[in-house]
C-alpha cells in the first residue's frame, strides 16, 4: 500500500462512484477499479459494499478513509516544508509536544521560536513522551515537552515546572459549588472517575493513578477516554469526575466546573527534552526560552 493508492480509495470513497472519481483522477475507470482492488486484496478486507451500480464503504473502508486522509495530509505538509526548505535554504527545527502542554505556555514558545529566525523553519509533531525520545534520537525532533520522566542516556531531561492539578466537575454535581475552597483528594476519589488517556501507556493517566495510590485512594474508573477534551466531555455529561493539570482551566465551558485540589503533591511536571550533545544555538535560544516562559506560567498558577 502505497500514498498513490491511499489517494484513489479516498477518491472512490468521497466520490461513491468509480467512474466519477476516475474523472477527478484524469484517469481511465477500469485502472481504478483495478487498484482498489489490489488494495483490498493487500489489505485481506472489502473496503466496498458493491450492489449493483451502487458502493458503500465498509467498516474497514471507514476506519481506512477518517485515518488515510490524516495520513495524506500530513505527507502533504511534509512534502510542501521540504521544498520550502530546498528552495529557501532554510534549515529545519522540530518540536514534539503532548497535547496538554499546549494549554499552557508551549504556543508561545512556538508563536516567538517561529518568528525568531527566518532561517529556520519550524516544524510541529504531536507525539508522547516516549515517541518524542525516539524522535529525538532519530533526528525528527530537536526538542520535545512531555509530562513522563524516563531515563535515557541519549537524551538530557529537565523539569521546567511542577503544574498544579484542578478537578473537573460537571456543573450540576454537588461539588460544584466548592470553586473557592476545593476539594480534597479523597472527596475526589469516593466519585465514578474518568481517566485519561487510555492509551497509550504509560502516560498522564499513570500519574494520576500513582499520584491518589500515593495519597492512600485507589480510583473507581468508570470510563476511559484517549483525549482530553472527550474526557471533559465525558465529566459534562455526568460519567464521573477528572482531574487535569491547571493551565487547561483556560478551555472554558459553561457545563463543568474547575475545582482547586487541595491536597499536597498533586501536580503534573512540564519536562523537556534535547539530545544530550546537542548544543546549536537554535536549541539553547528555544531552552532559555522555554525556561522563561515556564516560569511565567508558574507564577501564574500562584497566584
Amino acid at each position: 500500500m502505497d500514498v498513490r493508492q491511499l489517494r484513489y480509495f479516498q477518491a472512490v470513497a468521497q466520490e461513491m462512484n468509480v467512474t466519477r472519481a476516475a474523472e477527478k483522477l484524469h484517469m481511465a475507470q477500469p485502472p481504478l477499479s483495478r487498484q482498489i482492488r489490489a488494495l483490498e486484496d493487500e489489505l485481506g478486507v472489502l473496503l466496498f459494499e458493491r450492489t449493483g451500480r451502487s458502493l458503500r464503504l465498509t467498516e474497514a473502508g471507514r476506519f481506512l478513509l477518517e485515518h488515510s486522509l490524516q495520513l495524506t495530509a500530513r505527507f502533504q505538509e511534509i512534502t510542501e516544508a521540504t521544498r520550502r526548505l530546498g528552495q529557501q535554504g532554510r534549515r529545519w527545527f522540530g518540536v514534539g509536544f503532548v497535547p496538554s502542554t499546549l494549554y499552557g505556555f508551549v504556543p508561545e514558545l512556538i508563536r516567538r521560536l517561529r518568528g525568531a529566525d527566518r532561517h529556520v523553519e519550524v516544524g510541529l509533531s504531536e507525539l508522547t513522551t516516549l515517541q518524542q525520545m525516539e524522535a529525538l534520537k532519530a533526528g525528527r525532533i530537536d526538542i520535545g515537552f512531555g509530562r513522563i520522566l524516563f531515563d535515557d542516556p541519549d537524551i538530557e531531561r529537565k523539569v521546567l515546572m511542577a503544574e498544579p492539578l484542578v478537578a473537573v466537575v460537571a456543573r450540576a454535581h454537588p461539588l460544584a459549588g466548592r470553586a473557592r475552597h476545593g476539594v480534597r483528594a479523597a472527596e475526589l476519589a469516593a466519585q465514578p472517575f474518568i481517566l485519561y488517556p487510555a492509551r497509550p501507556r504509560p502516560s498522564y493517566a499513570d500519574h494520576v493513578l500513582g499520584l491518589f495510590r500515593a495519597a492512600g485512594h485507589g480510583l473507581d474508573v468508570v470510563q476511559e477516554a484517549n483525549e482530553l477534551q472527550t474526557a471533559i466531555g465525558l465529566v459534562a455529561a455526568g460519567l464521573g469526575v477528572t482531574v487535569v493539570p491547571a493551565s487547561v482551566q483556560r478551555l472554558q465551558r459553561e457545563d463543568i466546573a474547575y475545582l482547586p485540589l487541595d491536597s499536597p503533591g498533586f501536580t503534573s511536571p512540564v519536562i523537556v527534552s534535547r539530545r544530550r550533545d546537542d548544543r546549536s544555538p537554535f536549541l539553547l535560544q528555544a531552552s532559555a526560552l522555554a525556561d522563561e516562559l515556564a516560569a511565567e506560567e508558574l507564577r501564574t498558577h500562584a497566584r
